[in-house]
């Protein structure tokens, strides 16, 4: 799997392609182009094709221009990977009005993120310890925090437990996204895969020597109809998620 690393680009012109601080209009005579038509087309092939098949090359060809006249904009893949980031962290919906006090403000904010990723599963491969400071990341930063301000934590505490849902839904959409990746390169559905296995499990399943697995396991199979259940996973693990921080909430 490829995966893809924030940051790796000249910090100065980074951030100037981030905030559109120096953005050279079209020459003339060539196809309009700009940052913004460049990234959104960067999406496309992303969402579509996967980050593996990411170039300047393949932009250029999405746009149908020559690949030397996106570097007029973009000084190359590492800056342009910042700001498809970017902005596809502008599409989460930030509401002022969520029923539900800081808890139904949190779970908005998992369910925004979760949609995010399935829609953009490439954003799963980038690696983004060294955060994208852009104005999208940035104010979606601000609103998060903004949703547990004043309900008694410390400012650390805070960017804690921000990190901590985020970083659940992270992972709980790459279980969502493998599984219909599984389906889309094996041409088999979960029903069908278990159905094809399931004479050969019952020859070699033992159930005097792995009761509890053979117990919990038929009881998620009937339940689900495969081993698991990314949604489930997703509710399940966000409501025992927001449990644990109501007990440090009300500890305060």
């Amino acid at each position: 799997m490829t995966v893809e690393y924030t940051g790796k680009g000249d910090p100065a012109r980074s951030l100037a392609l981030l905030w559109r601080t120096s953005e050279r209009p079209s020459r003339k005579g060539k196809p309009e182009l700009s940052v913004d038509r460049i990234v959104r087309a960067a999406i496309e092939v992303a969402d579509a094709e996967g980050l593996g098949a990411l170039s300047m090359r393949r932009v250029a060809e999405k746009l149908g221009v020559g690949t030397m006249s996106l570097y007029t904009y973009v000084p190359g893949k590492p800056e342009l990977l910042d700001v498809m980031l970017d902005t596809v962290y502008g599409e989460t919906a930030r509401p002022e009005d969520v029923p539900g006090g800081w808890r139904g403000r949190l779970e908005q904010i998992a369910r925004e993120n979760w949609a995010l990723y399935l829609r953009h599963p490439w954003l799963l491969q980038v690696a983004t310890s060294r955060p994208v400071l852009g104005p999208h990341t940035t104010a979606k930063y601000e609103y998060e925090l903004r949703a547990i301000d004043g309900i008694g934590l410390s400012d650390v505490e805070m960017d804690s437990v921000i990190t901590l849902v985020t970083g659940f839904v992270h992972g709980a959409a790459r279980g969502a996204v493998e599984a219909l990746e599984a389906e889309k390169h094996t041409g088999m559905t979960d029903e069908q895969w278990w159905a094809a296995h399931a004479p050969f499990l019952h020859r070699i399943s033992d159930v005097s020597r792995f009761p509890v697995a053979s117990r919990v396991g038929e009881a998620a199979a009937e339940v689900y109809g495969s081993a698991h259940s990314p949604d489930h996973t997703f509710e399940f693990g966000l409501q025992r998620l927001l449990d644990g921080i109501s007990l440090l909430v009300d500890s305060r």
